[in-house]
């Protein structure tokens, strides 16, 4: 009936788990659970998300008690962009009243910034009222619960360091956190934190459920199943089993051992889904450009457009004809070996970037471009012939 433990079973059955957790040991995620929260891309993973679900509650026999209902949408909340779940639950078992109310603000990457749980059970004699409130502060988290039976009240808060709760799934987050695991793979066995029923930390596991088929209005439906256990360090583990369709949309969920279950009864409209179009391919191609008359074109008049610039440059600087006349005599005097190594140490002297020399320095200064002072010509012409 309800979203966490409203309806839990009276007698504590729970389906069988591996393994348990002792009381003196902190809880931790697993790190292939780390590691799935840290993959989700919030702009993204969330686009098909964000719908209702709407269900109704049936009895063992088919009776119907109630309504299950779940609502995502954007928001903003102190300033940041979150999601904001509500989910609500109402009925009545054997005549009795009951049901759940959550309200969550949950970050892009399924981090609880805020929770309200409410839970009720109007018992004639003995009705019982649970709140539990969750808010992340700088310091840890800080959770309040106030139970109220009869004129009973008790008030407790505690305080929880942040670093304990890596890895915390809230309720309300875990509503979205299914969605997400229909729509992308995730590891069996994948172990989050989460609450109990008496707000103590507790391991839960994440299991894929076989796929089946579930009739809805006439029609079979393909659906897929994830298995949810909290493992109390204090309780017996509690085990909830969930189906959706291919499109996320809740259509089955139950608490097991629990005579009450929760059923989609009508199919809801379907979410139309951008399809990316295939990317064109193209082949490679050979850049003949000299045949192509377009680009030999605008070679030419590329050719053109720098002849001028440069005719231009030169005549409003005359000084370069000097200059190049003595580059010219110099290079025929100097025969270098490398001729490219003695242009750039003759220009370099005219560059206002190279250190200036001193007059006074000696001829055999080493240079920054040795080569350009290698000639094997020039070297015999000095060598004295006998």
């Amino acid at each position: 009936m309800s979203a966490d433990t409203v309806n839990s079973n009276p007698n504590g059955v729970a389906s069988e788990v591996p393994g348990s957790v002792d009381a003196g040991v902190v809880p931790k995620a697993s790190a292939n659970g780390l590691e799935f929260l840290q993959s989700i891309d919030g702009e993204t993973d969330f686009q098909y998300l964000l719908f209702d679900d709407n269900l109704v509650t049936v009895s063992d026999t088919g009776k119907e008690l109630g309504e299950f209902t779940v609502t995502v949408e954007p928001t903003k909340y102190k300033s940041q962009e979150l999601f904001l779940i509500h989910a609500n639950s109402h009925g009545a078992i054997d005549g009795v009243p009951c049901g759940t109310s959550i309200t969550c603000y949950v970050t892009k990457q399924l981090e609880t910034i805020e929770q309200q749980h409410h839970e009720y059970v109007k018992l004639e004699n003995c009705p019982l009222d649970r709140k539990t409130f969750i808010v992340r502060q700088e310091e840890g988290y800080v959770v309040n619960r106030v139970i109220t039976q009869r004129e009973d009240v008790q008030r407790t808060a505690k305080t929880i360091a942040l670093d304990t709760m890596q890895g915390f799934i809230s309720e309300g987050s875990n509503l979205l956190l299914h969605r997400l695991l229909i729509e992308k793979n995730f590891p069996d066995d994948m172990q989050l934190l989460s609450f109990d029923s008496d707000a103590n930390l507790s391991v839960a596991v994440y299991k894929h459920l076989e796929e089946r088929s579930q009739n809805v209005e006439g029609l079979d439906m393909r659906v897929f199943g994830i298995e949810r256990t909290i493992i109390s360090t204090t309780d017996l583990p509690t085990t909830w089993q969930s189906y959706f369709s291919g499109d996320c949309h809740l259509t089955n969920r139950v608490q097991v051992g629990s005579p009450v279950t929760m059923k989609l009864a009508q199919i809801p409209t379907a979410i139309e889904r951008d399809e990316e179009p295939p990317k064109p391919t193209f082949e490679k191609q050979p850049l003949n450009w000299e045949e192509d008359m377009q680009l030999y074109s605008r070679f030419l008049d590329r050719k053109e457009e720098l002849k001028g610039d440069h005719a231009v440059y030169m005549r409003h600087h005359p000084e370069l004809k000097a200059l190049l006349a003595d580059f010219l005599q110099f290079l025929l005097l100097r025969k270098p070996d490398d001729v490219l190594s003695f242009a750039a140490e003759y220009f370099a002297a005219f560059s206002n970037t190279m250190p200036s020399s001193s007059p006074y320095m000696a001829s055999s200064t080493s240079t920054p471009f040795p080569a350009s002072r290698t000639n094997t010509g020039i070297e015999k012409l000095r060598t004295p012939t006998r």
